[in-house]
């Protein structure tokens, strides 16, 4: 019993490890830190990583991923991420987060020097990690746009043809 004891306690850790690993890209991403953000990618130009942003071709290659990061950073005064339905399964030294990024971004500001308009997007999200020497390190982020059903379509549903 003890085995199995030790065997759960090392999952449930592996799990924290992996939610920690996951908290930290998002808190990354908020404060435009690009550095903190290269540095949870898995490493080595021998390992591809993909990344697919929501209206994005694949990204493959450590470099063109981080690039990508980069202009976002560079274009983007303000964003915050509210993650929900996050899950987390494992299988070995592979972990996959599930999520929905609830995101509250922000442009470059305007004339007046404010921020520009605060906009809301819906993203599911799949991240998926590696463990290795150095922890939990990004192998691919997936980000698809959720598609919220218009009120204008609920109507015409309700009209009788």
């Amino acid at each position: 019993m003890s085995e199995r004891h030790d065997d759960q306690a090392e999952a449930a850790a592996d799990i924290a490890a992996v939610e920690q690993a996951n908290t930290a890209f998002y808190e990354a991403m908020e404060r435009g830190d690009l550095d903190e953000l290269s540095g949870l990618w898995l490493p080595g130009e021998d390992l591809t990583v993909s990344c697919v942003h929501p209206g994005w071709p694949v990204l493959s290659g450590r470099g063109e991923v981080l690039r990508s990061y980069a202009l976002i950073m560079a274009n983007t005064e303000y964003i915050q991420f509210f993650l929900t339905d996050v899950g987390v399964s494992m299988t070995g030294d592979t972990a996959l987060v599930t999520c929905t990024e609830n995101i509250l971004s922000g442009g470059p500001a305007e004339d007046g020097g404010e921020l520009g308009p605060l906009v809301g997007q819906l993203v599911v999200a799949t991240n998926v990690f590696r463990r290795t020497a150095d922890g939990w390190k990004l192998w691919s982020h997936h980000g698809s746009p959720v598609l919220a059903d218009s009120d204008d379509d609920d109507e015409e549903e309700d009209t009788p043809s």
